[in-house]
C-alpha cells in the first residue's frame, strides 16, 4: 500500500523543497529504509507556481543538456527553463540532481507528482 505524501510548495525555497523530497523519495523517513529499493511512497507537490525563487537566481544560475553529438550542449538559464517548461521543472530536475545516480532513480522519480 502506497503512501501519499502532500506538500504545500508555497512561499518554499527551491533548494530546500527538493532536498527533503529527495529524501521522502528515497525512503530515509521511514522505518524500513533499504538503500537497495524503491519507498513505497508517491510524493504530491502542490502550488508550485508560488515556490520563493529570487529573480536573481533565475537569471544567474543555468541548466545544461547534451544531445551527445558534436556541438550540442545547450545552456539555459532557470528563466528559459521555466518560461518554456514552467517552473515544476526545475523542482524535478533539482529532486533528480539530488537522487542518487543508479538504475533505481527514474523510478523513484515517476513517483513524484507535481500539480
Amino acid at each position: 500500500m502506497t503512501r501519499e505524501l502532500k506538500i504545500d510548495a508555497k512561499g518554499q525555497k527551491l533548494g530546500r523543497l527538493a532536498t527533503y523530497i529527495a529524501s521522502v523519495l528515497s525512503g530515509k523517513d521511514s522505518p524500513d529504509y533499504a538503500p537497495n529499493k524503491v519507498a513505497d511512497v508517491q510524493v504530491v507537490v502542490e502550488n508550485v507556481d508560488e515556490l520563493d525563487i529570487s529573480e536573481k537566481k533565475m537569471d544567474s544560475e543555468t541548466h545544461e543538456r547534451y544531445s551527445g553529438y558534436p556541438g550540442g550542449r545547450k545552456v539555459l538559464s532557470w528563466r528559459e527553463v521555466a518560461e518554456k517548461k514552467g517552473v515544476a521543472e526545475l523542482l524535478r530536475l533539482a529532486v533528480k540532481g539530488m537522487l542518487p545516480k543508479n538504475k533505481l532513480q527514474d523510478k523513484r522519480l515517476k513517483n513524484l507528482i507535481i500539480k
